[in-house]
């Protein structure tokens, strides 16, 4: 059973999220927090697998709110879901450490697919900003040291990686599904599963999302 807090200010919003969650037979809802600050009382008290969180509450906002549960080590893992379709709103959210990011107008099945999956260490964003959100993240890189031919010093987080695991993490970066890494590279989907299972355990990335921010913080995937 997956259990779900939801976090928004508006009650009519956690209302029909509630009735859609629950209607679910692997889900439960064990509260609602209508802020930031109570979002992060109910996540200490309950410790939900995922919190389904607005950005724009009062007082404390969304964005703030997932930094603070993420750094308390604690096994809740969140997915934004926000009226606002802002590339800045996901990219400052997915860094404080969200798992996924969907905007409201999303259909019911995407939502309770983005919540199984983050649930299962995996991460969901709504594609209209997958290719944008990237573009936007490599924005605030900072140039890389030398010249373009001079290669990155070693990263430690890579340095238990297979060659193929690199591999692996390097198309990550560049948005390919498990699917699409199958099929592309010749492997089994379940060998594919394994292999970026065994990347987030070496590299300690929380999940998808933090694997692609990893490729580029490497420089596997460099800027196009």
């Amino acid at each position: 059973m997956t259990t779900v807090l939801i976090a928004d200010d508006q009650a009519m919003q956690r209302f029909g999220f509630r009735m859609l969650l629950e209607s679910q037979d692997d889900m439960t809802v064990v509260g609602e927090a209508a802020n930031g600050t109570e979002a992060i009382r109910l996540v200490d008290r309950f410790h939900p697998d995922v919190v389904v969180m607005d950005i724009r509450m009062p007082g404390l906002d969304g964005i703030e709110a997932t930094r603070r549960i993420i750094a308390t080590g604690a096994r809740t893992r969140v997915l934004i879901v926000t009226t606002f379709d802002l590339d800045e709103y996901a990219y400052d959210g997915l860094r404080a450490g969200a798992s996924g990011f969907l905007v409201k107008d999303a259909q019911p099945e995407e939502l309770l697919a983005g919540v199984r999956a983050v649930a299962s260490g995996d991460a969901v964003v709504a594609p209209s900003l997958t290719r944008r959100l990237l573009d936007a993240y490599v924005q605030h890189l900072p140039a890389p040291p030398g010249s373009r031919s001079t290669p990155p010093p070693p990263d430690p987080r890579l340095a238990s990686l297979t060659e193929r695991e690199r591999e692996i993490l390097t198309v990550i970066g560049q948005g390919w599904t498990n699917t699409e890494i199958a099929g592309r590279l010749h492997l089994a989907e379940s060998t594919v599963k394994t292999h970026v299972s065994r990347i987030l355990a070496k590299t300690g990335a929380r999940d998808r999302v933090q694997a692609v921010i990893l490729a580029y913080d490497t420089q596997l995937v460099s800027p196009a």
